[in-house]
């Protein structure tokens, strides 16, 4: 074999290769996960023939710093949430990426398209009830949430500070609007202590997406704090749960590749992949969380749009939860929370 056929069948092994690489993508699995296989890594894998390796944690930033620092980078896209990728982003845990590889930043909600990651949807905490349970009269508020005489039972809240602490000054009145100046002080964080002090005692924790579904379908709690697409996920099972968009708390899930990946230019086509307005619709049709793409809406039917975060009516006395706060407020109210939980 001449030199020149030698380094051309190297050059085409070395390609096929390269097509035929598999990308690890990381995200918190569940009905999420299952709505990002059908919209984003089937059609990824039939335009490209890259294998997707998906995976799942619950967020836990430990183990992507491990890798980082090691040298030794087995995640190639992950799934992370805004305070915990400004975070990572300052510790140089996820590369800065390059919209010129993706799309312009100006296609997207603002806010969406950051420095380290890419938004791809928007989500909702909101309060959900079973309905089944809590009586001719509907709850319609944080205040209703913390109301066990009207309607007894136990209330599902997610074990952390984040969220937590916003849901409780609401309910002990505080307008969404100002929500962060309240907690910003040492009285407004004391305040929402003393608002979960009144409710310990009825309060079921949960740590997963998936259980405050399950917490509500089987009366184990009367109402919960959830996220929408894992309740919308119920009702399409049958189940008679019911959304209070009232004092629903917004945020955006993005997409990160953590720095020393070897297949940086891989996970670049996934993400601009994934930014497509076309495959964002059949995201938010699987799962109704908000599309990132400002073209995305105009094709999406029109009740599957009124079920989103991003619907204008659901957006009315939303809070959009404050990233920059809990970077920069998020480890001391953590550990507070702890303590105060562990008595």
């Amino acid at each position: 074999m001449n030199r020149k056929l030698a380094l051309a069948l190297a050059a085409v092994l070395a390609s096929t290769a390269a097509q035929a690489a598999d990308l690890s993508v990381i995200s918190f699995g569940g009905t999420n996960q299952k709505a990002q296989e059908k919209a984003y890594y089937l059609p990824f894998q039939k335009a490209t023939g890259n294998r997707i390796v998906a995976g799942e944690y619950n967020g836990e930033q430990a183990k992507i710093k491990a890798m980082v620092e090691a040298g030794k980078v087995s995640w190639d896209v992950v799934e992370v949430e805004s305070p915990e990728l400004v975070r990572g982003c300052e510790e140089g845990l996820y590369e800065k990426l390059d919209y010129s590889k993706i799309a312009p930043k100006a296609d997207f909600v603002p806010g969406t398209a950051t420095e380290c990651g890419l938004g791809f949807f928007v989500w909702s905490t909101a309060m959900a009830y079973n309905a089944d349970k809590v009586g001719a009269k509907a709850p319609a508020s944080w205040v209703d949430f913390w109301d066990t005489k009207t309607w007894p039972g136990k209330r599902g809240l997610r074990k952390g500070a984040k969220f937590t602490l916003e849901i409780a000054l609401m309910a002990d009145g505080v307008p969404p609007e100002q929500v962060y100046a309240q907690l910003a002080t040492k009285a407004g964080v004391d305040r929402a202590f003393k608002k979960l002090d009144q409710l310990k005692a009825n309060i079921q924790w949960w740590e997963a997406g998936a259980q405050p579904p399950q917490m509500l379908a089987s009366g184990d709690v009367t109402m919960a704090a959830a996220f929408n697409g894992r309740i919308a996920s119920a009702q399409k099972e049958g189940r008679n749960l019911k959304i209070v968009w009232a004092g629903n708390i917004y945020d955006v899930d993005a997409w990160a590749i953590p720095k020393g990946t070897a297949n940086r230019d891989l996970a670049y086509s996934f993400i601009k992949f994934v930014a497509q307005p076309e495959n964002q619709r059949v995201y938010s049709g699987e799962i109704p969380y908000g599309p990132t793409h400002v073209k995305t809406v105009a094709g999406i039917d029109a009740k599957v749009a009124a079920e989103l975060p991003t619907a204008p009516a659901n957006l009315k006395g939303a809070l959009q939860s404050n990233t920059r706060f809990w970077v920069d407020h998020g480890e001391e109210l953590e550990q507070r929370f702890n303590s105060w939980a562990a008595r």
